[in-house]
């Protein structure tokens, strides 16, 4: 926790700059033990979908995708190989631990499902972790992006898994115009979107919680192809 706050010390102030909305900028008040306050970003998370939202929303992921993901990982963001590295370890994990919860004969398709992600790219800067409560709305327009203690330079499809996939569909279609989001990268979207309630289900096993796991599953069965 502590380096991915320091992490984050480094990353927003340059990054503020690049992006057209606000996000939290911290500021170390103490080394130790490390203290780190946000600059507030106002607004609650997002609640209503409307297109201007989605197309604020699309403007701000071209933004984010483009800067140089280099200059990012100077500043403490995981680069690419430990990025790879560790997708192929939840890949692993996933694969040993959820695979022989589900339905035989889903097993293939969630298996394939595995090896596609596997396989995605890591080029460029990404939130990491996207979702409505990330974005922040104020007086009925988008006002910000929180939270990036997730950010890597990963596949920027991830930062788009929920915005075409799980977003009301006027909200996903003004994302994806305003993004310029090709039919590839869409795809590779929905293959992020498809994994997220693999997490869910691990997380339920790790914490021996029954319920969040069976929550897990229903949704990897929900989300896979027929």
């Amino acid at each position: 926790m502590a380096a991915r706050l320091l992490m984050e010390t480094r990353l927003m102030p340059w990054l503020a700059r690049r992006l057209p909305l606000p996000v939290p900028i911290p500021h170390v008040l103490r080394q130790e033990p490390l203290v780190v306050r946000h600059e507030m970003v106002a607004g609650e998370p997002l609640g209503t979908f409307e297109a201007a939202g989605g197309r604020t929303l699309g403007a701000f992921l071209r933004a984010l995708h483009a800067v140089d993901p280099a200059e990012a990982v100077r500043r403490g963001v995981p680069p690419p190989r430990e990025v790879l590295r560790e997708r192929a370890a939840t890949v692993k994990d996933f694969g040993a631990r959820v695979i022989p919860l589900l339905p035989g004969d889903r097993r293939d398709v969630a298996s394939a499902l595995l090896d596609a992600v596997a396989a995605l790219p890591a080029h460029a800067l990404v939130h990491g972790d996207l979702g409505p409560e990330h974005v922040l709305m104020w007086d009925g327009t988008v006002s910000g992006v929180i939270d990036f203690s997730d950010a890597h330079v990963g596949d920027p499809a991830l930062d788009l898994a929920w915005a075409l996939h799980g977003a009301p569909p006027a909200f996903a279609r003004a994302v994806a115009a305003e993004y310029g989001a090709a039919p590839e990268l869409a795809e590779r979207a929905l293959l992020w979107h498809r994994l997220g309630p693999w997490h869910e289900v691990t997380h339920g096993l790790d914490t021996g919680d029954p319920d969040t796991a069976g929550s897990g599953l229903e949704g990897i069965l929900a989300r896979l192809p027929a």
